[in-house]
């Protein structure tokens, strides 16, 4: 597990960049989810690149900050920002993500200018160059809510020709509450990206279970949040949370109620 922590210093392009932006969140799963687990195993080993794509609440982070931490390669986080859609500030966090785990990277330079999409496949060409140039350990890449620059005209060319043209021991990893707009359906059809949907991140029943477990809560209890919230992962544990803090509360009610009972008897 390789993760940035605030004590090191970043070589960076702009010492006015975000640090935080650049940590993996310090988030926990409540429950492993060897399904999930399986398939990023499976498009790591495969794929070039993998996308998790839901809405909020769906366990899009959770899930690709459990499997970064395990996956036992080098991670280059980038948390996406809403000023990064000006494309000089996203390459420039982007470099100082992969910098910091490969110190010879150059990728960015302040001097490039992005006039239209020739330079931004040029810029990406570099880029890709770099990583080839500088690979000791395989990396993962891994850049949280892209969603936040979806409207930037320079994103589909900047996707369309990064993906597919990654190394080997590259793998990037794109967290969004929408799908890159850029025609990934070849690379779906080859077989060189995975797309992990709502529809896969959502708790089975089984899952609900195990998780209401760890709350010390019943099977039936998980059912019943199960079909109330239909398995997106923020409910559920809310709603497991919710059930655990009344349950102690009647439990410290009752336990009151029998001390004063026995105060009370002759």
């Amino acid at each position: 597990m390789f993760v940035i922590e605030p004590s090191i210093k970043l070589e960076m392009p702009n010492p006015q960049l975000i640090v935080e932006k650049l940590m993996m969140p310090a988030e926990w799963p409540c429950l492993k989810r060897p399904r999930l687990v399986a398939l990023m195993e499976k498009s790591l080993s495969s794929c070039s690149s993998t996308v998790i794509s839901a809405r909020a609440g769906s366990g899009k982070t959770t899930l690709a900050v459990d499997f970064a931490r395990n996956c036992g390669r080098r991670v280059a986080w980038y948390k996406v920002d809403a000023p990064d859609s000006d494309l000089p500030s996203f390459f420039e966090y982007l470099t100082a993500s992969i910098r910091a785990q490969r110190q010879d990277f150059l990728g960015f330079a302040q001097s490039d200018s992005f006039r239209d999409s020739i330079d931004v496949q040029r810029a990406v060409n570099r880029l890709v160059y770099d990583l080839a140039e500088t690979g000791f350990e395989p990396l993962l890449i891994v850049i949280e809510d892209l969603h936040l620059v979806c409207d930037s005209i320079w994103l589909m060319p900047f996707v369309t020709r990064l993906l597919p043209l990654l190394p080997s021991d590259v793998h990037v990893l794109i967290t969004s509450r929408t799908m890159p707009p850029a025609p990934l359906w070849r690379m779906r059809s080859k077989q060189t990206l995975t797309v992990i949907d709502e529809e896969a991140l959502k708790f089975n029943r089984s899952e609900a279970i195990e998780l209401f477990k760890t709350f010390g809560l019943t099977q039936e209890q998980a059912c019943i949040a199960l079909d109330h919230t239909h398995g997106r992962a923020a409910a559920l544990s809310s709603f497991a949370v919710t059930l655990q803090l009344a349950e102690r509360r009647a439990t410290e009610r009752n336990r009151r109620s029998a001390e004063a009972l026995v105060q009370d008897s002759p």
